[in-house]
């Protein structure tokens, strides 16, 4: 801009603008070794080879250790179990006795089959003749027959399901009741 107090080149309405340097395209790639546009080679300065580093560069540098990165710390979170859905519980509850009661019934026929092979039934009865004073009048098979194990294991097992699962879906209801009054059980969590 002029003022009224600079001078203006005589000749024109503006003077005359340096040209900028042509600008290669957008895509264009310059041959290695090519000086750059714009720029003038100093004179004395020899061309690397193509493939050799730079002086300063670290591949000329002795190559240096990497440091770990520095230990994160542990972050830890208090969270507030403030409610308990009691349908999931009752899912989880019902799984969870199934897979009791069917424990409990294999376990009592595995009892059973190893108190039978180890001889135990008939010693049993033997210590219970001497006792009562009979020979051959009691016999612990008869009464406590493996297909009455298993039954009345079997029976044990659907009670357990049914009242597992009703009692931790009262429990489940008790706490959300108790959880409005107190807020629920805290719990820290880490990432540790």
């Amino acid at each position: 801009m002029s003022t009224p107090n600079t001078p203006r080149p005589a000749g024109g309405t503006g003077g005359t603008r340096p040209t900028p340097p042509r600008q290669a395209p957008a895509g264009a790639q310059r041959p290695v070794g090519a000086p750059r546009p714009g720029t003038t080679p100093r004179p004395g300065a020899a061309q690397r080879p193509a493939g050799a580093a730079r002086p300063g560069t670290p591949a000329a540098r002795p190559q240096q250790l990497v440091r770990p990165a520095p230990k994160a710390k542990v972050r830890k979170a208090r969270l507030l179990v403030s409610k308990v859905d009691p349908w999931s519980v009752l899912k989880m509850a019902f799984l969870l006795s199934v897979a009791l009661g069917i424990v409990t019934v294999v376990a009592s026929v595995v009892f059973w089959s190893i108190l039978d092979l180890t001889g135990i039934f008939a010693s049993i009865n033997g210590l219970i003749g001497e006792i009562v004073g009979t020979e051959g009048g009691f016999d612990l098979k008869e009464i406590a027959s493996l297909g009455q194990v298993a039954s009345f294991a079997t029976i044990l097992a659907v009670v357990n399901v049914v009242l597992i699962t009703v009692l931790s879906m009262l429990a489940a209801v008790l706490y959300n009741l108790s959880a409005t009054l107190v807020g629920g059980i805290g719990v820290t969590l880490t990432d540790d």
